[in-house]
């Protein structure tokens, strides 16, 4: 659907009662505005990096501190701890050395 035709479809809620002034007046002016940058989470995810000087073995978990705001020994024990749950925490880690961009 093009910017015009969701105009038109916004004008007619309003002329028919359906949307108020005020109403009409938010959405449109959300629709002529040019897109926002992308929320703060999918920023984070989208710049998550292994670090290169808080590692201990691959990286991970100093990398998962920085957009989180955990220290990363938290993040090793959450690791550690879901290692001896059935090992998810050391596939989950290895799959996330292999899959992760380094600095």
């Amino acid at each position: 659907m093009s910017l015009a035709d969701e105009l038109i479809k916004l004008d007619e809620l309003r002329t028919r009662g359906v949307l108020t002034t005020d109403e009409f007046e938010r959405a449109k002016a959300r629709l002529l505005e040019p897109q926002a940058a992308p929320a703060p989470s999918v920023a984070a995810i989208n710049n998550f990096r292994r670090s290169a000087t808080d590692r201990w073995i691959g990286g991970v978990c100093g990398g998962l501190a920085r957009p989180t705001g955990v220290d990363s020994w938290v993040w090793r024990l959450i690791f550690a701890v879901l290692l001896f749950l059935g090992g998810t925490g050391l596939l989950l880690y290895v799959l996330l050395w292999i899959f992760v961009p380094s600095e």
